[in-house]
């Protein structure tokens, strides 16, 4: 006769109830924002038959981050309501690669897009620079492929590490074993913690020295533009345009220090500080592709525009 398994329990937090919640409006908002910036490319690509390079790069960005927020989100939920779905072999294993993938590559054309900025619209007299402007259009594809490799074999090794982990589990049902499958998988974590790092840093000082290389030149513009007594307008637009670079320094220097502390602390720790690291990690790719929208004179315009035919339906 077989034996009656009690049904399993959900034991939710108020912790984990509210964490997915937060995460629910964070994830459909920036999926929303994302996928807004997404249509408009396609529909700029049907009608001129091509795309120039920062539509190129903001089309792989807005399908990066749509995917990682839906992946985020639904593993999130499934977590609270089914946590025991991450211990079936192999969706741990797939989880943590598609993750990381998504992750790295939104992280990397997003620096890609910074270095592209800065490049097109700066103005220095450096050999370099000047043959970087010229070559950037050629370069923006090599560089959109080199981070999908990178994203790739990041995740290759994270799909091994969980693989890894998943071994651990059940070695360490073996007293013997506990010991040596210890100080293997501190070493795995390690190995996995500074490469990581290394590429959050790495993708950080790109970012970081990009913003402040073209502050400094829109700078040094509008301080000529004054000596000269030159229209108001084109000042303006300066003036915008350097207020997006700043607001872009702080929420990419915020989002760096969070994904720092994701890496020392561990993902289970239930207290305040780590709930607001994780939900600004999940708001900052719908805040940043927002910021980039009203930095777009063609998105900003089309997001108005849908806004105001919006507004006059209801009424």
């Amino acid at each position: 006769m077989e034996a009656c398994h009690p049904p399993e329990q959900f034991n939710v937090t108020l912790y984990a109830a509210t964490a997915v919640a937060v995460v629910t409006f964070e994830a459909f908002a920036g999926m929303w924002i994302n996928a807004f910036i997404v249509s408009v490319i396609c529909m700029a690509w049907i009608k001129r038959k091509t795309l120039k390079s920062n539509e190129k790069i903001l089309l792989a960005l807005g399908c990066s981050r749509s995917w990682f927020l839906c992946i985020s989100w639904a593993n999130s939920l499934l977590s609270v309501i089914y946590p025991k779905h991450l211990h079936v072999h192999p969706t741990l294993q797939l989880v943590a690669s598609i993750y990381t993938f998504l992750n790295y590559f939104s992280l990397w054309v997003s620096t890609c897009l910074c270095v592209f900025y800065c490049i097109k619209i700066a103005n220095f007299r450096n050999s370099f620079f000047i043959y970087l402007k010229v070559k950037i259009d050629r370069i923006v594809p090599c560089l959109l492929l080199g981070s999908v490799l990178l994203a790739l074999a990041i995740s290759i090794l994270a799909y091994d590490i969980a693989e890894k982990l998943h071994s651990k589990d059940r070695n360490f049902t073996c007293p013997g074993n506990f010991w040596e499958e210890s100080i293997k998988m501190e070493k795995h974590l390690f190995h996995i913690s500074f490469i990581t790092g290394f590429g959050y840093t790495a993708s950080f000082l790109a970012v970081i020295t990009s913003a402040l290389l073209l502050l400094f030149s829109l700078w040094r513009h509008k301080r000529n533009m004054q000596t000269n007594s030159m229209k108001d307008f084109s000042m303006d637009a300066h003036i915008k345009a350097m207020k997006s670079i700043l607001s872009f320094f702080i929420i990419y220097s915020i989002n760096f220090i969070c994904l720092i502390l994701t890496i020392i602390f561990p993902s289970k720790t239930e207290n305040a500080m780590m709930f607001l690291v994780f939900m600004y990690l999940y708001a900052f790719p719908g805040v940043h592709s927002l910021i980039l929208i009203f930095s777009n004179l063609k998105l900003e315009n089309t997001l108005l525009r849908i806004l105001l035919c919006r507004k006059l339906c209801m009424r």
